[in-house]
């Protein structure tokens, strides 16, 4: 299973089209979205190339691909114009290896307010815009950092789970942060 993870596009025409692009070219069977996906929010800037509109059609091509939670800018009104599911606050991926991997955003669950879980599981979330992949503790922490807003000097990036390896990569092709979850 290969997965591919994005976070906080947040209605960004232009860093939507880049991830759908490294998605496509990354031969990924899932697009895992970790939420902030259409609304810039209100403590974010409006970024250039925003049209919420365009992105949910960007996105909509691919819903038959998608696993997608709510961010803490995602809205009912966001999923309107979505053709896949995205308001769950929490979603759950399980590896054929029997371990699983939580998804959701970060604003209720992260790093430092984890849901119960098993050792050796992965929680992965965005909301930060900071990348991560290292285990801490019992579990591994998972961040594949912003594709429109990324923070603390780092660059736009995504994430992928790529046989038992997790990887944090730029768009330029840089992996940043690295961690094998075997």
């Amino acid at each position: 299973m290969k997965l591919f993870f994005a976070s906080d596009l947040h209605g960004c025409l232009s860093a939507t089209e880049k991830t759908l692009a490294k998605f496509d070219q990354s031969g990924a069977d899932t697009l895992v979205l970790l939420g902030d996906v259409l609304n810039h929010g209100p403590r974010n800037p409006v970024p250039e190339h925003y049209s919420p509109p365009a992105v949910a059609e960007s996105l909509n091509q691919y819903a038959d691909r998608i696993i997608a939670v709510r961010g803490n800018c995602d809205s009912e009104v966001d999923q309107m114009l979505l053709s896949f599911p995205m308001m769950m606050d929490y979603s759950w991926v399980l590896l054929e290896s029997g371990q699983r991997i939580f998804l959701t955003h970060g604003h209720l669950y992260n790093a430092n307010k984890r849901p119960a879980l098993k050792a050796r599981d992965v929680i992965a979330h965005g909301h930060s815009h900071i990348p991560v992949a290292e285990l801490n503790g019992e579990q591994f922490i998972f961040n594949p950092g912003s594709v429109t807003f990324p923070r603390d000097g780092y660059v736009a990036s995504y994430g992928l789970l790529e046989g038992h390896e997790l990887k944090v990569i730029t768009f330029e092709g840089d992996i940043i942060a690295s961690t094998k979850i075997s």
